[in-house]
């Protein structure tokens, strides 16, 4: 039996969850951090939720896509590969991120957050840019 389409099933259907989730949950602390918990608690605290189902849906998909990602090179032979690598370290930094949103989604909830909007704007763009490094690494295995 090949491993191979099963892996790769199982990895494009967590991929697909998981960045639904790192797409969607910094835009969340956009708006976030244009409320004022003091002047708007009902719009704070909903926002705060959606944040935090959002968070907890996300982490498995990470983990399964990461995961799967990690067991296909030792299926097709591709281990060797250095694009494998570089691939695998994005996976790695992407974890990290989420991580880090979880450090963030902390601070929201202890109303500490420290960040501009604009900031959370620019942040929110981190796991985009890592997906296209991604794919052109799939597509083209450069090296």
């Amino acid at each position: 039996m090949n491993l191979y389409p099963w892996l790769k099933l199982a990895h494009l259907f967590f991929i697909i969850s998981w960045f639904a989730g790192l797409f969607y949950l910094p835009r969340i602390y956009v708006n976030l951090a244009q409320t004022d918990p003091e002047t708007e608690p009902a719009a704070y605290h909903r926002l705060l939720g959606m944040a935090e189902r959002l968070y907890k849906f996300m982490s498995p998909w990470g983990w399964g896509a990461v995961v799967c990602g990690a067991a296909i090179p030792f299926v097709t032979g591709w281990w060797g590969n250095g694009w494998v690598h570089v691939k695998l370290t994005i996976g790695l930094a992407l974890l990290g991120y989420q991580f880090y949103c979880g450090r963030l989604l902390q601070a929201f909830i202890r109303q500490r957050n420290t960040r501009s909007h604009k900031w959370y704007r620019v942040f929110n763009e981190i796991p985009v840019l890592l997906m296209m490094a991604a794919l052109y690494l799939v597509m083209f295995k450069p090296f």
